[in-house]
């Protein structure tokens, strides 16, 4: 059974990266958004992606 709250994948349709302004990527097994021109990871926890950079996490 999965436990993990359902992001709503039309909502990243108008979410962008605070940093960057561009695009993001949805990765469902780390639950997170992703900006690669940002190089940062979005948390999103219980459903709520979490858009702050101070939140997100460098990407190597």
């Amino acid at each position: 059974m999965n436990t993990k709250p359902k992001f709503d994948r039309k909502m990243l349709e108008s979410l962008i990266c605070p940093q960057s302004q561009g695009p993001l990527e949805y990765d469902a097994d780390k639950q997170e958004l992703i900006s690669r021109g940002a190089h940062l990871a979005f948390p999103i926890r219980n459903g709520i992606p979490i858009m702050l950079i101070d939140e997100a996490r460098e990407l190597a």
